[in-house]
């Protein structure tokens, strides 16, 4: 089974699309996945693009060496409703299109007649549930269920989500960085300040004020969710983080020097909290060691998280049979 994320498989944005369309539009669609590689590759297997009927195409598979022409193969798979297979690169009998990192793509075209059927993976995805998708060339069938049979399972988790605590320009700088990276951000902070100066340099940033150290209710932290933590006065840390401690978010992280960290969990240890609570939170915080600078902290601190990410890449799928 081959796990991604759900930014590897852009099914909100072509729902949505087929949604914004005049009444009566063509619903159809092909899935191009990349089913193997060969070789160093832009795009891991498992990635997809959706190709619509009206030519629409979401997501990428390559950096645009190939994408126009399986573009154009899914249009024939859909009008012929007929799944296909492509080899580009080495073996490949399209001399004419070269991968120029080397190597090779499988590539396969799954046609969907109406895209509508794919609801309950947008639904679960949209939900923060994980899913298997799979996918049976022979029969040219797709279902969402973990004992699926077919050719090709796709677990698909959910996007990663940021939830940041903090005041100042530290908590300002990572808050815009996983914004601008397209991470689905929320900035919680005291200070009024923090948060304009956010919404100016990340206007579509979700900001919020809080105005007691806890975690508001409808801020869900589930286990692809990282918290990180940058504040200058730590006297609201330890109230947080209790609470934080209690989800499941895979990564949890707070700003300050190797002192302040230490201060930090013998604070936490007196309040009950036992060492395997303890040992969730990172601190000092970030890959490059002692950093002044709040973008350099902000990208230490990113690389952090998602390379924490990738470690942790597991876990739980949803069970659902698609519409015949």
């Amino acid at each position: 089974m081959i796990t991604v994320r759900a930014f590897d498989f852009p099914i909100a944005s072509a729902i949505a699309h087929v949604r914004r369309q005049a009444e009566g539009a063509a619903p159809g669609c092909v899935l191009a996945v990349i089913a193997a590689t060969g070789g160093p590759s832009f795009r891991p297997v498992g990635a997809s693009m959706i190709v619509m009927a009206d030519g629409t195409c979401f997501g990428a598979l390559s950096s645009g060496c190939i994408d126009g022409d399986v573009a154009h193969h899914a249009a024939r798979a859909l009008q012929e409703k007929t799944p296909r297979k492509l080899r580009y690169g080495q073996g490949s009998p399209f001399m004419d299109i070269q991968l120029p990192c080397g190597g090779s793509l499988d590539i396969y075209l799954m046609p969907v007649p109406d895209i509508f059927r794919l609801e309950p993976l947008e639904s679960s995805l949209g939900g923060r549930r994980p899913v298997v998708l799979g996918l049976d060339m022979a029969r040219g069938d797709i279902s969402l269920e973990a004992a699926a049979q077919g050719d090709l399972h796709l677990h698909i988790l959910p996007d990663t989500r940021f939830v940041i605590f903090g005041a100042g320009t530290e908590a300002v700088a990572f808050a815009t960085m996983a914004a601008a990276a397209g991470y689905d951000s929320v900035l919680l902070s005291p200070d009024a300040d923090t948060l304009g100066m956010a919404q100016r340099q990340a206007p579509g940033l979700l900001t919020r004020q809080i105005t007691s150290a806890t975690l508001p209710e409808d801020v869900v932290i589930d286990r692809y969710t990282a918290v990180a933590m940058f504040f200058h006065s730590h006297d609201w840390e330890s109230e947080i983080l209790g609470r934080v401690l209690g989800s499941e978010a895979f990564y949890i992280g707070a700003q300050g020097s190797l002192r302040t960290a230490t201060t930090r969990i013998a604070t936490l240890r007196a309040m009950g909290f036992g060492e395997a609570d303890l040992d969730r939170i990172k601190g000092p915080i970030g890959v490059i060691p002692s950093t002044r600078d709040p973008r350099t902290l902000a990208v230490s601190v990113l690389a952090e998280v998602l390379s924490h990410e990738s470690a942790t890449m597991v876990d739980g799928v949803a069970s659902t049979r698609l519409a015949s």
